[in-house]
């Protein structure tokens, strides 16, 4: 596997090795020793699906600490466009964000560690998404930022006539307004 960082540390895109032959294709989605050896020190201990049309946007979700989620996100089928927002306070790169097409062609998995608000938007007609997590989910500790909050200015590769989000998303708070508490260096 090629690890590919992004313009925020610990933030990766992981290009799995694909075996292709006329039968079809081949590939570890996951090994824990590799993803180790990669410095990706996580202890996944949940996966989770999702299904999905197109313009669906989910997000931007996370879990207080020490609830907090590390993720390890792929597309099984279709393609979304996965989003990351460092909401670690301290951080040299607070408020940014990273966005990348991760689609059943391309095999792109995405390691969103804790401290990061996550989201995706569905750019295809359908999309299964799938994603392991270090921590179970804890409904008191969900947080959320709003989708659309115009200082992160995300741009979800879909026509706002097209976007389709739940009540729930949609209510989020902007990143000035949410509750945080992830302190970058500190473990979370």
């Amino acid at each position: 596997m090629n690890i590919i960082e992004t313009k925020i540390p610990g933030l990766l895109i992981i290009e799995p090795k694909v075996f292709n032959d006329a039968r079809g294709y081949f590939f570890e989605t996951f090994h824990t020793q590799k993803y180790k050896d990669a410095d990706i020190d996580a202890d996944f201990i949940q996966d989770n699906e999702a299904f999905s049309g197109y313009g669906v946007i989910r997000g931007l979700h996370y879990q207080l600490a020490p609830y907090s989620q590390a993720k390890l996100v792929r597309v099984i089928k279709g393609s979304v466009y996965d989003v990351a927002v460092d909401v670690r306070e301290g951080s040299p790169t607070f408020g940014e964000w990273v966005g990348i097409e991760l689609s059943e062609t391309n095999k792109l998995q995405f390691f969103v560690p804790r401290g990061f608000a996550h989201g995706y938007s569905v750019i295809s007609e359908t999309a299964i998404f799938s994603y392991k997590c270090d921590n179970f989910y804890h409904p008191q500790s969900e947080r959320g930022i709003n989708f659309n909050d115009k200082n992160l200015n995300i741009d979800w590769k879909i026509p706002e006539q097209k976007m389709i989000i739940s009540v729930k998303d949609n209510v989020l708070p902007t990143l000035e307004n949410a509750d945080l508490n992830f302190n970058y260096g500190k473990k979370i």
